[in-house]
């Protein structure tokens, strides 16, 4: 089904945010009948493409052609006229509407001669709709929120193929479906094919572009590295151009990891995220956590402070067993953590310094109903000196520190503490070089005094280096333990994707 002739043409695309390239003049070409796999680790660029070819954003430099033809794209409903559609990784789906309202918003039937709408139709056309392209009986009057998360991709793909598209563009589409659900999905996207679709497929799992892709795509750090047939390439090889050469490891690898055993899990599950996670974790211990996106690692460790619903199994923290049903009751037994997006959970950017970093230790600061402004300031410039916080002062606005040292303010408010396990989501995400030396060496003194550490993250190299063991998730389950002085960021990323012998992601 494939005319060799490209459809679409990416050339020699460009974009910089605040001066940070995110993509460095990246090409692609898509034809009729293809499906064309686009990988790369997290931060290589792929969003960013998808969303300048589907007009969310516009290219500094480079143009893309349609048909040969040089054709800006500057708004998603451009992109739409000219047949391009992208079904997203978030299903943006409103949960209080029906499938048929969901599928015909906007284009809504309504009687002949009136502006009353015509819900038999409405309901007619939804149904039928789903039918041809899926084969499916789904309830037109069922909500968006009482449909599964297979049902609701098939109501998303749906609509989007309503549009008649000629190039349509699915962005991670199996990251929350089980494993029967993703075959039911690669049925429909090879049927799609079969009628002449171009079609982009974006993945982290690399069985599935293998299985799925004709030819693949990879970008690493912004730029178009390697393109492949994929009956040609190994998933090895696949591994290898993703990563790249790994940068050298900022922190000197020591390990404090005791024999006693502070953190037992058991059967811990929460629906649609993870199921079944079990794991001793030890005093002295930095424990690593990573997976691709859908994996269930990112909400295992939240669910830890007591951040997800639903949980079920059961926690021991120092023989006391526990299940935290909010990020209080995780405080009041020892747990601290430090979110990815510090912006929005970590930090109060009106506050100064100083409020920020004692916020954590007001009870311990108040004396006589009035804060002890003493302690205080010799709690915030220990921890200022301790993690090398750059600041004009402690009175200066914490918007005013650069993200680094933002990011050292979160973790010094909870070292204040004295926690006994430490849980953090990407902690050197968004920071520089200098910055996660010193909050490695940060840790590293934690684990030296006797706490536990476990890290969420998604930079393999960091976490090879700092982890005394690493928890491999894929689909909701930890698929494998690896010794971080025994393992690679490759072997990481080969059972993270389901590359590595028993670590099928599908």
């Amino acid at each position: 089904m494939q005319n060799n002739a490209p459809l679409l043409t990416l050339d020699r695309i460009s974009k910089a945010f605040d001066g940070i390239p995110a993509l460095r003049q990246v090409s692609l070409t898509l034809a009729r009948g293809e499906i064309h796999g686009l990988i790369g680790h997290n931060g290589a660029g792929k969003s960013t493409l998808i969303k300048i070819l589907g007009g969310l954003q516009q290219a500094d430099g480079g143009q893309i052609l349609l048909d040969g033809q040089p054709t800006p794209i500057d708004s998603p409903a451009r992109a739409q006229a000219l047949g391009i559609e992208i079904v997203h990784q978030e299903r943006l789906l409103a949960p209080s509407l029906t499938v048929a309202e969901t599928l015909l918003l906007g284009e809504e039937p309504v009687y002949s001669g009136l502006r009353l709408l015509n819900r038999r139709r409405l309901r007619r056309i939804a149904q039928q709709a789903i039918y041809d392209h899926f084969g499916l009986q789904i309830n037109p009057d069922s909500l968006i929120a009482d449909l599964s998360v297979a049902e609701q991709q098939v109501v998303q793909i749906t609509r989007a193929l309503r549009h008649a598209p000629r190039i349509l563009v699915f962005d991670e589409p199996t990251a929350a479906l089980a494993r029967h659900e993703v075959a039911s999905l690669f049925r429909a996207i090879r049927a799609l094919r079969q009628r002449g679709l171009a079609i982009l497929y974006v993945s982290h799992y690399l069985d599935e572009i293998t299985d799925l892709c004709q030819q693949v795509s990879v970008l690493r750090d912004g730029e178009d590295v390697a393109r492949h047939q994929t009956g040609n390439v190994s998933s090895q090889q696949l591994i290898a151009d993703m990563l790249g050469a790994a940068g050298k490891s900022l922190v000197q690898r020591q390990s404090y990891r005791r024999e006693e055993v502070v953190l037992r899990v058991e059967n811990l599950s929460a629906p649609g995220r993870f199921a079944e996670v079990n794991f001793n974790a030890h005093r002295g211990e930095i424990l690593g956590v990573t997976g691709l996106l859908g994996s269930g690692g990112k909400a295992l460790v939240r669910a830890l402070f007591g951040l997800e619903s639903d949980i079920a199994g059961g926690i021991t923290l120092d023989n006391s067993v526990f299940l935290p049903r909010s990020p209080y009751d995780a405080v009041r037994h020892g747990l601290a953590f430090v979110p990815e997006d510090r912006r929005a959970n970590g930090i109060a950017p009106a506050l100064s310094v100083r409020e920020n970093i004692a916020l954590t230790s007001l009870p311990a600061l108040v004396k006589r109903l009035f804060i002890d402004r003493r302690r205080e300031h010799q709690l915030v410039a220990g921890n200022l000196h301790q993690l090398g916080i750059r600041a004009p002062g402690v009175d200066a606005p914490l918007r005013a520190l650069s993200g680094g040292n933002q990011q050292k303010v979160v973790l010094a408010k909870w070292l204040n503490t004295a926690a006994k396990v430490y849980l953090l989501d990407e902690p050197t995400v968004g920071v520089d070089i200098g910055a996660k030396a010193e909050i490695y060496q940060a840790l590293q003194r934690l684990v030296a005094d006797g706490a536990l550490v476990i890290i969420f993250s998604t930079d393999l190299p960091e976490l090879q280096s700092l982890s005394d063991r690493i928890l491999v998730m894929a689909r909701g389950r930890v698929v494998k333990t690896l010794q971080g002085a025994e393992t690679d960021h490759h072997e990481i990323l080969a059972w993270a994707a389901g590359a590595a012998a028993g670590g099928s992601a599908i």
